[in-house]
């Protein structure tokens, strides 16, 4: 089920074919959510106001401000009538470092790259993925074709991104949505690193296009594999290729594309069971 509070029913009027009738609508929530740091605040992003502890955890270690969750001392959720703060508190050595870094900033509703003051910060290094694990070319599009019936707050709304990790012994999950694909990606990064989930082996799967910020995020938490419904961006594609990451895009009821490292994909001929869902509210950019 889709989370308390992150969409609402809007009454509203329908005209359809030159006649007008009475409507009601699921909508998704949209709030401002400032993300601080030990009272700093870092960036105000527009956001799904659910979940919003994995999107403080997610966004803390794929943004570099801590490494591991058990650097964070505390986290809370605080209402206001502008919006909610998730106030995050770090330990000593990770408080100095985020200070010297002088990245406080505020980032536009949940796209581009929050808090630089660099071109070089911009094109930051990431970490290179582990190798070794390979996946069945079917299998991930049969993951993805599992993913919309997934996405409760989509098929109310039509109107959100979804991130979810996906592993051939364990199926998909977790699932995370949001508004922002930035956001929903994060709030994945989240949860997986609170439940000490292991990622060596999975794959990342994305209702969005694939930007370079989502890439170094799926670099940040060592997915070595990622798959989404649209087009990657030529900086994207470099970065994965730097960070070897399997990029897989356009995924469509045929196949879909491989950018970079095919090296981990087994490409096994076989019939496919049932054709991909790509309606507009999935396949979002």
């Amino acid at each position: 089920m889709a989370a308390d509070g992150a969409f609402s029913e809007r009454a509203g009027v329908n005209w359809r074919a030159g006649r007008a009738s009475s409507s009601s609508r699921a909508v998704a929530e949209e709030t401002a959510i400032a993300l601080t740091f030990d009272g700093s605040t870092y960036a105000v992003m527009m956001a799904t106001p659910a979940d919003l502890k994995d999107f403080g955890v997610g966004f803390a270690v794929t943004e570099s401000i801590v490494a591991r969750a058990d650097e964070i001392r505390s986290l809370d959720l605080i209402e206001t009538d502008l919006g909610i703060e998730v106030r995050i508190w770090l330990v000593e050595n990770r408080t100095k470092a985020l200070f010297a870094r002088r990245r406080a900033n505020v980032g536009p509703v949940g796209c581009g790259l929050c808090g630089i003051e660099s071109l070089v910060q911009a094109r930051r290094a990431v970490p290179r993925v582990k190798k070794g694990a390979t996946f069945d070319a079917c299998d991930l599009l049969e993951a993805m074709r599992s993913l919309p019936s997934l996405q409760d707050l989509n098929r109310k709304t039509r109107a959100v991104h979804a991130a979810a990790f996906w592993q051939a012994d364990g199926g998909i999950g977790p699932v995370r949505e949001d508004v922002g694909r930035h956001n929903a990606l994060d709030k994945l990064a989240g949860a997986l690193i609170r439940h000490n989930r292991s990622v060596a082996n999975g794959a990342v799967l994305l209702t969005s296009r694939i930007s370079v910020e989502m890439v170094q995020k799926t670099a940040m938490i060592g997915a070595p594999v990622i798959v989404a419904v649209s087009a990657p961006t030529t900086l994207a594609i470099k970065t994965a290729d730097e960070a070897g990451i399997t990029l897989i895009a356009v995924a469509r009821d045929d196949g879909y594309e491989v950018f970079t490292h095919p090296d981990r994909i087994v490409f096994a001929q076989g019939m496919l069971r049932r054709p991909i869902e790509t309606d507009d509210g999935v396949a979002a950019v």
